[in-house]
C-alpha cells in the first residue's frame, strides 16, 4: 500500500493537485483584493456607502460606554453579494482556463491521430483513378 502511494505521489497527480490548490489560494487572494478594493467601491458610490457594510438591520443595537455597539441583528447582505461576486469572477475566469486546455488537448488529438479515414480512402481513390 506505501508503494502505491508512492507511486500515486510521484505520478504527479499528487504534486498538479497541490500546486493547483496554492495557484488557486493565491489567485482569490487577488480576486478579493480587486472585489474589494476596486469593484466595491465603485457599487458603493451607487449606494453612497461602504458596500461591504450594508444590511438590513433587524433588531437595532445599543452603544455600550465604551462605544461598542451590543445586541444589533442584522442581515450583511453586501459582504454576501461582495462575496459572490469574487465567487463568479473565480468560476469565469477556471472555466476560461479549462476551456483553454480543452481547445489545446483538442489540437494535439487532431495533430497526433493524422488524417481521418474518409481522407486516406479519398486519396488512395484519387491514385487509383491516375
Amino acid at each position: 500500500m506505501l508503494k502505491e502511494f508512492k507511486e500515486f505521489a510521484i505520478k504527479g497527480n499528487l504534486v498538479d493537485i497541490a500546486v493547483a490548490f496554492v495557484m488557486g489560494a493565491a489567485f482569490k487572494d487577488v480576486v478579493t483584493s480587486f472585489t474589494g478594493g476596486i469593484v466595491s467601491p465603485l457599487i458603493g458610490l451607487i449606494f453612497k456607502a461602504d458596500f461591504k457594510n450594508l444590511k438590513y438591520i433587524l433588531q437595532e443595537g445599543v452603544v455600550n460606554g465604551d462605544g461598542v455597539l451590543e445586541g444589533e441583528s442584522a442581515i450583511m447582505w453586501g459582504q454576501f453579494l461582495v462575496h459572490t461576486i469574487d465567487f463568479i469572477i473565480v468560476a469565469f475566469v477556471m472555466f476560461l482556463i479549462i476551456k483553454g486546455i480543452n481547445a489545446l488537448k483538442r489540437k494535439e488529438d487532431e495533430a497526433a491521430s493524422g488524417p481521418s479515414d474518409n481522407a486516406l480512402l479519398s486519396e488512395i481513390r484519387d491514385l487509383l483513378k491516375k
